[in-house]
């Protein structure tokens, strides 16, 4: 169910970012309104959960391990291909072999590749490996390398060959470390009382570092003009890569939602949470389909939406593109709506069957 939420709230911040006309940094606490800023910050969640239970999935295999091992190579890979290419034109409707955009489904498959080799260990040292990336990679922001610990964790544009651009947005540090944590956290998912502890204890500790901006995030928080702004500038915390605080702030009451919601086993959140792959990769095309499409009626073309990004990080968008709040939620609540039978089908089927294939969605 809980990862079926966030699956749920990812349609969210896609849609938004294929159909809003805010040309602003909505997270930008001195420009933004309440609303924007909200509705970019509840899909903070997704990723970190997202990650994190994939590696709670992994522990959970009923699988030996040297065929876990194996399988989460091949599906490592099998993800990174998708992100490549169907991921990649699911958002930008297009498939240049120029652009690449690594994004979460990226970093998953790499992580998951990384795992293969953790499982081998004792689960105390799968567990220390997790924690001490999530708590100790802030320790080096800032620090200058080479092209590899810029791969690793910078969020920057590399340019591996002369005229493709490698576009890291989710670097293996820290996400590797949240799925070997993520990993570790399956010994202890049926503990309900644990879990609250530890979910609590993550929150505790992101409020203390974060109200003295210790440690733990480079974008420090302020105090605004109003206490509303105040509080969204102590939420504001850094996603590329994930700091610390992100963190906590995420997957503490993540933890939280999983022990509160032990005995819940049936819903449409369940149904989704089942599929995510499917889901995935059908709710891009799907979204940025359909702004295609509306596109097309309102400027008599959408040639604008299958470019990718300037140098900047920005789309060539025309003057005035897109559309107010409320459609943006009308265009998501239609997505989930139009999606939700696609993925009570396919969730029936792979409880029905047993075909190798279908554990790779």
């Amino acid at each position: 169910m809980v990862r079926g939420a966030v699956m749920v709230i990812m349609a969210l911040d896609h849609t938004r970012g294929a159909w809003s006309d805010a040309s602003f940094d909505i997270m930008d606490v001195r420009i933004t309104t309440v609303a924007l800023f909200l509705t970019r910050w509840i899909t903070h969640f997704c990723a970190p959960v997202f990650v994190f239970l994939a590696g709670t999935g992994a522990f959970l295999s009923k699988k030996p391990k040297p065929e876990l091992s194996k399988f989460l190579v091949t599906r490592g890979l099998w993800l990174i291909f998708l992100e490549l290419t169907l991921v990649h034109f699911g958002f930008y409707l297009n498939l240049d072999p120029h652009w690449i955009f690594a994004q979460v489904i990226w970093v998953i498959g790499c992580s998951m590749i990384v795992m293969a080799a953790l499982i081998h260990l004792p689960l105390p040292a799968v567990a220390a490996f997790g924690i001490v990336m999530v708590l100790g990679h802030n320790a080096f922001d800032g620090v200058e390398g080479n092209w590899l610990w810029t791969f690793l964790h910078v969020k920057k544009r590399m340019y591996p060959i002369e005229g493709v651009t490698f576009y890291n947005m989710y670097t293996l540090i820290p996400w590797v470390g949240v799925m070997a944590a993520g990993y570790a956290f399956g010994a202890v998912l049926r503990n309900r009382t644990l879990l609250l502890r530890i979910g609590a204890a993550m929150l505790g500790l992101f409020v203390v570092l974060r109200s003295f901006n210790i440690y733990g995030d480079d974008r420090p928080w302020s105090m605004q003009p109003t206490a509303v702004f105040s509080l969204l500038s102590f939420v504001n915390t850094e996603k590329y890569p994930p700091s610390l605080q992100f963190l906590l702030m995420t997957i503490g009451p993540a933890i939280i939602a999983i022990a509160l919601l032990e005995k819940k086993h049936d819903g449409p959140l369940v149904t989704f949470g089942r599929v995510p792959l499917f889901f995935y990769l059908l709710h891009t095309p799907l979204i940025h389909g359909s702004a295609a499409v509306a596109a097309w009626f309102r400027y008599g073309g959408f040639s604008f939406l299958t470019q990718n990004p300037s140098p900047q990080g920005k789309l060539y968008l025309p003057p005035g593109y897109g559309y107010s709040l409320p459609v943006v939620y009308l265009v998501w609540i239609s997505v989930i709506l139009i999606l939700y039978p696609a993925c009570k089908w396919f969730a029936a089927l792979k409880k029905r069957r047993s075909d190798a294939w279908l554990s790779y969605f």
